[in-house]
């Protein structure tokens, strides 16, 4: 699940993308994308498959539940065969369509395991969707490496978004699959219960001392300059942080009252998924006991500093 803010701070966005529908193209030396017609707030123009290698080739998020985006992939790759599947998460814009290649290829499925709940169960479900029916032939965990025919693929774990989240690397291109984590168009919503704001900021950090020259989300265009926007997106995190930590300053205690404020700029519809990030950066000031909430935490306590 994805979210635009009215204001980038410093995060060097790239919105514009050129592509077709239906047509497999050309992104990285080794790595196609086929982009599904699955357009809207949380997916930008659609969900990018990516094709690794050619003749033995890989799948990275065969996408959504979409007939026509898996024929045309099947379409694309006739005279080629799919060797494996893998999954970056289990959002229904990533995983589910892995079933339905299954049932025209003998590919196994990798990814982390099945969608997790989070520690904080708090109802609402703002998200793109989980996909509950998606479990992995092959569990992958942090530092895995997948052996294909003429190349090799490292998995990272990089929870945060949700708890399940998985990077991959084409090791021989230093090309990173970054799914949600790190997208050219926006930030990534973190959404409780499943996803965490103290896990997302620790993924965020692993990746800047990593050798990848190249960003692959699954929604939007390349990022070429990987560092920069990692940098970028933990100085807006700590930002949204010092809004939030000013609104209880000022007693403004509700999430309610705080998101209008906070995303002024935004859509109404997109609220509801603001709200969430809201709350998962409450949690992480209340993980650190830097914030109270009266009674349980939830969408709808009243917050205090401590």
């Amino acid at each position: 699940m994805l979210l635009k803010h009215s204001m980038s701070d410093g995060i060097p966005f790239v919105r514009d993308l050129r592509f077709a529908y239906g047509v497999l193209e050309q992104v990285a030396p080794n790595v196609r994308r086929l982009i599904a017609r699955n357009p809207g707030p949380f997916t930008h123009y659609g969900s990018g498959t990516y094709v690794l290698g050619r003749g033995r080739v890989a799948i990275v998020d065969p996408g959504p539940l979409l007939s026509e985006h898996v024929e045309a992939l099947l379409a694309e790759l006739a005279d080629e065969e799919i060797t494996h599947i893998l999954v970056t998460h289990t959002h229904v814009d990533h995983s589910p369509a892995a079933r339905l290649l299954q049932e025209r290829c003998a590919a196994p499925t990798y990814g982390f395991g099945p969608h997790l709940a989070g520690r904080h169960q708090v109802g609402e479900d703002v998200e793109a969707g989980a996909d509950l029916d998606f479990t992995p032939d092959i569990v992958v965990h942090d530092a895995d490496v997948i052996e294909a025919t003429d190349f090799t693929v490292e998995a990272v774990h990089t929870p945060g978004h949700c708890r399940n989240h998985l990077c991959f690397q084409l090791r021989e291109e230093h090309a990173l699959f970054t799914g949600d984590h790190v997208m050219a168009w926006a930030t990534s919503v973190i959404a409780p219960p499943d996803g965490d704001m103290g896990d997302y900021l620790r993924s965020l950090s692993r990746l800047l001392p990593r050798n990848d020259a190249l960003y692959l989300p699954t929604h939007g265009a390349p990022i070429n300059d990987p560092r920069r926007f990692v940098h970028a997106y933990l100085r807006h995190r700590q930002l949204r942080e010092q809004q939030i930590t000013q609104c209880l300053t000022n007693g403004i205690g509700l999430i309610a009252d705080i998101v209008p404020l906070l995303y002024a700029g935004v859509p109404q519809l997109l609220h509801p998924a603001a709200a969430r990030s809201v709350f998962a950066h409450l949690l992480h000031l209340l993980e650190r006991d830097l914030v109270q909430a009266e009674g349980a935490p939830s969408l709808e306590a009243h917050y205090h500093l401590r």
